[in-house]
């Protein structure tokens, strides 16, 4: 599948320096109205006009990093980075032994979870189309309505903080609602002590402790 690119202005990509050996650099270098920087990223492994950021795992890395963890750490960090982002899972199905229940359950995570779109490629060239394609429609989209575009980001960010409330114990969604509510910002959340969490109707000294210890935030004692 060969890109394409139709736009006056060169769409930018950087791509991170350790995707030299995936062909994907090569693939859109070659295509015409790209322009491809390579360094190193803090997040992803492609920065796609500033516009979608891009982590890329072959269908062996996948699974490899629900063995060690390391996908629901990424994609974490993808979902709180205030940007659209997406992970491409390219190539055949991996030959590492691991369950398709578990690999699945990997993937309700990743987009159930933590909100990443995951889009599916068999090559190098297709995952640069799958990209180029992404950033062409995102920008026809901002351009229709970039009002709708902020909302959109706003309550999808909402939505993923609510359900990672509710992963606590105890924390249903209308106590989960209500916590958002009431300091506005997950980010409020975690730095809120005891005394704060109980001011919230239905935060009692337990479900507050709950909170403090599975946020990490600090000890707590009832």
């Amino acid at each position: 599948m060969k890109a394409s690119v139709q736009s006056q202005n060169p769409i930018i990509i950087t791509a991170d320096d350790r995707e030299r050996p995936s062909g994907v650099i090569e693939s859109l270098a070659a295509t015409e109205g790209v322009s491809v920087k390579v360094r190193r990223l803090k997040l992803g492994d492609y920065d796609v006009a500033g516009r979608l950021l891009v982590e890329r795992k072959t269908t062996f890395d996948f699974a490899l990093s629900v063995i060690d963890g390391r996908l629901f750490r990424q994609a974490y960090r993808l979902m709180m980075s205030q940007r659209r982002t997406c992970l491409i899972l390219e190539g055949p199905p991996s030959n590492i032994k691991m369950s398709r229940e578990a690999l699945q359950g990997a993937m309700i995570t990743v987009t159930l979870v933590f909100g990443q779109p995951v889009l599916r490629s068999r090559t190098p060239e297709e995952t640069a189309w799958l990209m180029l394609t992404a950033s062409h429609q995102l920008s026809r989209s901002e351009a229709r309505n970039p009002s709708r575009q902020i909302r959109r980001k706003f309550k999808r960010r909402r939505r993923i903080q609510s359900s990672m409330l509710q992963a606590i114990p105890g924390l249903r969604p209308d106590k989960a609602g209500a916590l958002l509510a009431h300091f506005g910002d997950f980010q409020r959340i975690i730095s809120a002590d005891l005394d704060a969490l109980m001011q919230i109707p239905g935060i009692g000294p337990l479900t507050a402790t709950k909170i403090l210890w599975a946020l990490e935030n600090r000890s707590a004692q009832v």
